[in-house]
């Protein structure tokens, strides 16, 4: 989504960008447009995605935002923390 709100991008790009397998990319993506949230432009036989709404940069700016804040308080918090065991309340 961050790579997307840059610009468009074909799968290869997205794959060369993050680094990551074209079959990972692609099911990513075809999640995403499923569900509305990325738009695709053909172009011959090649696609072009880009963010299909506009609210998704305030979205993800929100987000890095809030994470910036309490990224730190959640991976520490001894309930929920990075152990990924969750202890009873």
């Amino acid at each position: 989504m961050r790579r997307l709100a840059v610009g468009e991008a074909r799968v290869a790009e997205l794959t060369a960008d993050l680094g990551l397998a074209q079959s990972t990319v692609s099911s990513h993506v075809a999640c995403l447009k499923d569900c509305g949230l990325v738009a695709g432009r053909m172009e011959g036989r090649r696609v072009f995605y880009s963010l299909a709404r506009p609210e998704l940069l305030d979205m993800l700016a929100a987000a890095e935002t809030l994470l910036a804040a309490t990224g730190s308080a959640v991976a520490l918090c001894p309930t929920y923390g990075v152990d990924g065991q969750v202890s009873a309340c």
